[in-house]
């Protein structure tokens, strides 16, 4: 990612030498990849979306990675219709937390949220498929609890014999937004006087 004062300069004379660059090492850059754009309109960055608003610069998962998630998650509901709820919580919640984790550095929290709710209504037709003759309260007991003032959390009634706890799908808006600092621009993590300084970082994330 490169950023200049205009698009001629980015056009004329950053482009050419990164190609140049490249191609000494016997790389290219893929038009399919390359993008020159302004920061106005944004552009999609490693799953992220980056766009100035104003005089703010927001970064934002990405719509592709949001719909690749609410994909995933419908994959594995429809792969495992049979499945036990435990089973299906074992194998969401990883996937659910890895993507959470990824994003939690940027402004994720309200598409938290909305990933959430979409989910849910995912695991609510997953349930409902399973009980056709069953009525909405049934499914709603079998499948569903209240956690303190939270109601229809997707958990297991009572803890499976093979596990330690009960299972409870991970919930991507509980996790909280952890903004990411800065490296001082001085650091060098090669000079044994900044080790503690890279200690430090290390142990805050």
């Amino acid at each position: 990612m490169v950023t200049a004062a205009n698009q001629r300069l980015l056009e004329q004379n950053v482009k050419p030498a990164v190609e140049a660059f490249l191609s000494v090492r016997g790389l290219q850059l893929a038009p399919e990849k390359t993008l020159i754009t302004h920061i106005s309109k944004g552009f999609d960055f490693l799953g992220q979306n980056v766009r100035k608003y104003g005089n703010k610069l927001l970064i934002k998962p990405a719509r592709k990675s949001q719909q690749a998630i609410l994909n995933k998650v419908a994959d594995v509901l429809k792969s495992n219709r049979t499945a036990t709820q435990a089973q299906v919580i074992m194998v969401l919640n990883p996937i659910l937390r890895g993507w959470a984790m990824y994003h939690r550095h940027v402004v994720a929290a309200d598409i938290f949220s909305r990933i959430d709710h979409l989910i849910w209504v995912k695991v609510w037709r997953w349930a409902r498929r399973r009980h056709p003759n069953k009525g909405m309260r049934w499914i709603k007991a079998r499948y569903f609890e209240r956690h303190g003032m939270r109601d229809w959390v997707f958990a297991c009634a009572t803890k499976p014999a093979e596990l330690a706890y009960r299972p409870v799908l991970f919930r991507l808006a509980q996790l909280p937004i952890k903004r990411h600092t800065k490296v001082c621009s001085r650091a060098n993590p090669f000079d044994p006087a900044w080790s503690s300084y890279f200690e430090q970082r290390a142990h805050a994330i």
